[in-house]
């Protein structure tokens, strides 16, 4: 897992990558008939999935030298995401295959504008929660530009200890972010995620979440109290989502709250990571924190306005063509990404 080569056997390119991200991977199969329960459903299709592998393909979309960090099984369909991976550009030197479970799918129904059900088969563990300790790779992530990692992560053993490690190796340098990303079904139960995200805060120094995802790590709610709690346990950004309302960001000396992009919704499933990935590169650019939030709400807006997410996250070029029409009339649903990943 560790060698810098890529699944082809090529050499890795020398140097830092400028993200690197750990977490889920897996194949999202997505209904093709929409507004009907999964039962009703005749066709599907199949696209590269996971929260972790969404936000790679989006800051490689931005242009960005981007390796990710997860495991597949032995199986067709991880085969699949390191073919998928390549596709995008993403580097696939650090997925490995572990013996056992096979690679997760995720189903889900699509009921614009605003449920999209989705179904988990990660049972009982799924090969990404099996990352080892001592297969990281930690110079990779200790000098990578943005490290970036989510809640799901902390759920199970070894993977949450994999977690820690890479945290401890990269220290708490620049654009090492936490995406709150709590899914309860992973849980046993919310007390046992708010202890390990407490845990996490220390290590990191950007928090990313909605506020669902903020109570668990926080307990609070309100977008204000949120980040303030963020701030509070050390971290030097702390953004917000607040789906139809915008979103919020805070450092100690800024606070920044913008409005939502106005799309219609197709599927609001993969817009936070679309944002996520444009946070990335806003991040790495250099950006000051309106232009940062106002460029990864319209790509996640992009997205929403899709069927599918890894496939969807747009370009730079595409983002900033969509910024020059913000003044235009809305259309009747929005979205900023908030949701469902």
């Amino acid at each position: 897992m560790t060698t810098p080569t890529t699944a082809t056997g090529d050499p890795a390119h020398d140097g830092s990558y400028d993200v690197v991200a750990i977490g889920r991977t897996g194949v999202d199969i997505y209904p093709l008939q929409h507004g009907v329960g999964l039962e009703k459903v005749e066709t599907f299709q199949k696209f590269l999935g996971g929260s972790a592998t969404n936000v790679s393909v989006a800051a490689a979309r931005h242009g960005h030298r981007v390796a990710l960090v997860t495991r597949t099984g032995q199986d067709a369909f991880g085969r699949y995401v390191h073919e998928a991976l390549r596709g995008f550009g993403v580097d696939d030197s650090f997925v490995s295959a572990v013996p056992g479970p096979p690679t997760p799918v995720t189903f889900c129904e699509v009921f614009p504008p605003d449920d999209f059900p989705l179904w988990f088969y990660r049972y009982p563990t799924a090969p990404d929660l099996m990352i080892e300790p001592d297969e990281l790779p930690l110079e990779a992530i200790r000098d990578a530009g943005v490290y970036w990692a989510t809640v799901t992560g902390l759920s199970q053993e070894p993977s949450r200890a994999a977690h820690f490690r890479a945290w401890e190796t990269r220290g708490r340098r620049a654009h090492t972010v936490l995406d709150l990303d709590y899914r309860p079904m992973f849980w046993a139960d919310p007390a046992g995620a708010s202890e390990q995200v407490g845990r996490a805060l220390a290590h990191v120094t950007v928090a990313v979440g909605n506020r669902e995802e903020c109570e668990v790590a926080v307990g609070e709610t309100d977008p204000q109290r949120a980040a303030d709690a963020l701030l509070e346990r050390g971290v030097e950004l702390a953004v917000v989502k607040q789906g139809p309302k915008g979103v919020l960001a805070a450092t100690r000396g800024q606070r920044v709250e913008v409005p939502p992009f106005p799309v219609e919704v197709v599927n609001g499933l993969g817009a936070g990571d679309a944002f996520g990935g444009a946070l990335c590169h806003g991040l790495l650019e250099g950006w000051d924190l309106r232009r940062i939030l106002e460029f990864a709400n319209v790509a996640g807006a992009i997205v929403a306005s899709k069927l599918e997410c890894s496939t969807a996250m747009p370009t730079s070029a595409e983002v900033e063509e969509r910024l020059a029409t913000r003044d235009r009339p809305a259309a009747p649903f929005a979205t900023i990404a908030e949701e469902a990943r």
